[in-house]
């Protein structure tokens, strides 16, 4: 979830990264054919007799188009997002490991949700950047559309709430235009694709986790997501006040996402699966305490996979 972009050209592989990292749909209806019942027509014309009390004009309603089904085997996938998608640090110090990837990734470890899908290496995409924000994610969704995927992921958000203090955390109005922008844009070059939007973390459980950890208390020093994580010993009003922001405002992003999500036929929100999972220490990166590790990868590749190929959207 890195809050400075990468510079340079990055070579072959892994993207070198410099910098330290400063950050890491409920409506998807099933199908259904809502039949109306149209008020029987007038006998003098010798169809079947009218109801008593039915209008002489009645006509009858028009059937709501049904919802289009969901594929819980889509046979390509594109990944949007930041640097949970790109695995940083879950392989080495301040690298991506792309083929650690919980969306995308070839590691056996891992497990992505592509490899549970059966995709092949060669029908994915990840798009995702470390350090991006929600702003970005709509030049994501155009180069993703390029491909056509049948199944687009998205994890995004914690860079907004990860700020060098609470008053530069991204607007909630700014983060929801900005998510509904983005599937517009997708929607506009691959209509049929679908998209399962998995919630922001929820980064005081993992400041709860490690704060009275001597050797991640020190990383996080160095710069990690310094609006909930900074001063993670300190114990006074105004420290718990600043941390419970962060912590709204990540439920106030994830209230967005499930909102937009839901006006999008082909959008499943994961229903807080991701926000409400409780990391453990052996499931972050031992070299950031922050970013998931091969270990918390997998978890979220299981989240995913679950909700992915489930008949219907979690309740």
């Amino acid at each position: 979830m890195r809050d400075d972009a990468p510079s340079g050209r990055p070579p072959a592989g892994r993207t070198r990264l410099r910098g330290l990292p400063a950050a890491v749909c409920a409506a998807v209806a099933a199908t259904v054919a809502l039949v109306v019942f149209a008020a029987s027509c007038d006998g003098s014309g010798g169809g079947a007799p009218r109801s008593r009390g039915a209008s002489a004009d009645a006509r009858p309603s028009p059937s709501p188009s049904p919802s289009p089904s969901w594929d819980t085997g889509p046979g390509s996938l594109a990944a949007l997002g930041d640097s949970i998608t790109r695995a940083f640090d879950a392989c080495s110090l301040l690298d991506d490991c792309p083929e650690a990837s919980w969306a995308t990734g070839t590691s056996p470890e891992v497990d992505s949700l592509a490899r549970r899908l059966g995709v092949p290496a060669a029908a994915t995409w990840n798009h995702a950047r470390s350090g991006a924000l929600m702003a970005e994610l709509p030049a994501q969704a155009r180069r993703a559309a390029a491909h056509r995927p049948e199944l687009v992921t998205v994890l995004i958000g914690a860079n907004d709430a990860c700020r060098p203090t609470v008053e530069r955390m991204t607007p909630v109005e700014e983060f929801r235009a900005d998510f509904a922008e983005a599937l517009r844009t997708l929607r506009r070059a691959s209509p049929k694709t679908q998209v399962y939007v998995a919630g922001v973390p929820d980064l005081e459980r993992l400041w709860s986790l490690g704060r009275s950890h001597p050797v991640a208390a020190q990383v996080w020093e160095l710069g990690i997501c310094p609006s909930m994580l900074g001063g993670a010993r300190a114990s006074d009003a105004a420290a718990a006040e600043r941390r419970a922001k962060v912590s709204a405002r990540v439920r106030a992003y994830n209230a967005a996402l499930a909102e937009v999500c839901e006006r999008d036929a082909r959008c499943r929100h994961d229903g807080g699966a991701v926000h409400g999972y409780r990391f453990t220490a052996r499931e972050l990166s031992a070299w950031d305490w922050f970013h998931p590790g091969p270990e918390g990868q997998r978890a979220l590749a299981e989240i995913a996979h679950r909700q992915v190929t489930a008949e219907r959207p979690p309740a």
